[in-house]
C-alpha cells in the first residue's frame, strides 16, 4: 500500500510532495491501447495541486537568498493553484499573502485561498471573454494589477513565470519521485503547459535518467502558439495554461520532442474518464494530459510507457460545465 509519510509531520509543509504514481491500466485496456500510462497524482498535495511544490521552493529560495524579509507581504498572479500553494506556505511561515486572479477563474479557488488567510484581488476579464475562461489578454490585465500592488505594498513577488524555484521544484522533486517510483524505463512524458515549469523540470530529470525519453508539450488546439500555429481562439476551457504566450522562460534551451494539440471536448471527456474509470477526480488540464498520452500511444509511441501529471483536483471546478 502506498504511504506518503511514515511518521508524525511537524507541519503541513512536510506533506508537500511524495505523491502517488498510478497505472491507468483500465483506461488503456478500455481504449484498446498498446502501452502504459502512468499518472502522477498531484491533488494529494495539501493544496490539491502540483503548485504546492513550486510555492514552497520559491519562498524557501527567497528566504535563503535574503530576498524575502520576515513579515514582508508576498504577492503573485494566479489561476488559483499557485495562489493556494503560496497561501499555505505563507500561512505556515508568517507572511501575508495577496493573490491576484482573473474573474475568469473558478470561484472555488478564490474561496479556498481566502480560507487559508490570503487576500484575494479579482480582476475583470478582458472584454468579450466568456465566463470560466482565461485568455492571454485577461492574464495581461492580472499582471498589470499585480505589478501595481507589488509596488504599492512593497511586496515580494513570487513570480511563477520567472523564478527558478518553479522548474527546480519539479526537477528536484516531481521528476525524481517518478523515476524512483517506477524503477523501469520511462519512454515518454507529455504535459499541458502554463508557465512551463513542470515540463522543464520533469523532462530535465527524466532525460538525466534516460537520454532517449521523448518529451511533448500539450496545448489547446485553438491556441497552440508554442507549436507555431495560428491562434484561432484564445478563449478555451482548459484552465491553468494555454495562455498564448510564445516566449516562456523555462522552455528556453529545453529540448522538446514534439507538440500535441487537445481541444476542450477532448480534455473534458478524458477528465471524466479519469473519474469514471480510474476514480481519480481531477481538473481540465489533467484530462488534457491524458488525451495527449492517448494520442501518443495511438501513434508514434505505440507500446511505450508514458508519464503524465494529474495537476489538480476536480473539486476546484465544481462550478464549471466539467461536472
Amino acid at each position: 500500500m502506498f504511504s506518503m509519510i511514515t511518521r508524525v509531520a511537524s507541519s503541513t509543509l512536510e506533506l508537500i510532495g511524495n505523491t502517488p504514481l498510478v497505472d491507468l491500466k483500465r483506461i488503456v485496456i478500455n481504449s484498446g491501447l498498446d502501452g502504459r500510462i502512468l499518472a502522477k497524482v498531484e491533488f494529494f498535495n495539501p493544496g490539491l495541486s502540483k503548485k504546492d511544490r513550486i510555492a514552497l521552493q520559491m519562498i524557501e529560495d527567497a528566504e535563503n537568498e535574503g530576498r524575502l524579509k520576515p513579515g514582508q507581504p508576498v504577492i503573485e498572479l494566479t489561476s488559483g493553484n499557485t495562489g493556494t500553494g503560496l497561501a499555505i506556505v505563507c500561512a505556515m511561515k508568517g507572511y501575508p499573502f495577496i493573490a491576484v486572479m482573473s474573474k475568469g477563474n473558478t470561484e472555488e479557488r478564490a474561496r479556498m485561498m481566502r480560507a487559508y488567510g490570503a487576500e484575494v484581488v479579482l480582476v475583470d476579464q478582458a472584454p468579450g471573454s466568456p465566463p470560466n475562461q482565461v485568455s492571454g489578454d485577461s492574464l495581461a490585465l492580472v499582471e498589470e494589477e499585480t505589478q501595481r500592488l507589488t509596488e504599492e505594498r512593497k511586496a515580494f513577488r513570487a513570480d511563477q513565470f520567472l523564478l527558478d524555484g518553479n522548474w527546480k521544484a519539479h526537477y528536484l522533486t516531481t521528476g525524481r519521485e517518478i523515476i524512483d517510483q517506477f524503477e523501469k524505463r520511462i519512454d515518454g512524458f507529455c504535459d499541458f503547459v502554463g508557465s512551463g515549469g513542470s515540463f522543464a523540470g520533469v523532462s530535465k530529470a527524466l532525460r538525466e535518467d534516460n537520454p532517449d525519453v521523448k518529451c511533448f508539450i500539450i496545448e489547446p488546439s485553438s491556441a497552440a502558439v508554442l507549436a507555431k500555429r495560428e491562434v484561432t481562439s484564445p478563449n478555451h476551457k482548459i484552465q491553468g495554461g494555454g495562455y498564448s504566450m510564445p516566449d516562456l522562460k523555462y522552455l528556453q534551451d529545453i529540448k522538446i520532442d514534439g507538440f500535441l494539440q487537445v481541444d476542450d471536448d477532448e480534455a473534458i471527456e478524458c477528465t471524466r474518464r479519469l473519474c469514471k474509470e480510474e476514480s481519480l477526480f481531477a481538473g481540465f488540464s489533467s484530462g488534457a494530459n491524458l488525451a495527449g498520452a492517448i494520442q501518443l500511444l495511438e501513434g508514434e509511441m505505440k507500446g511505450s510507457t508514458i508519464v503524465i501529471i494529474l495537476s489538480d483536483s476536480g473539486l476546484k471546478y465544481l462550478s464549471t460545465d466539467l461536472w
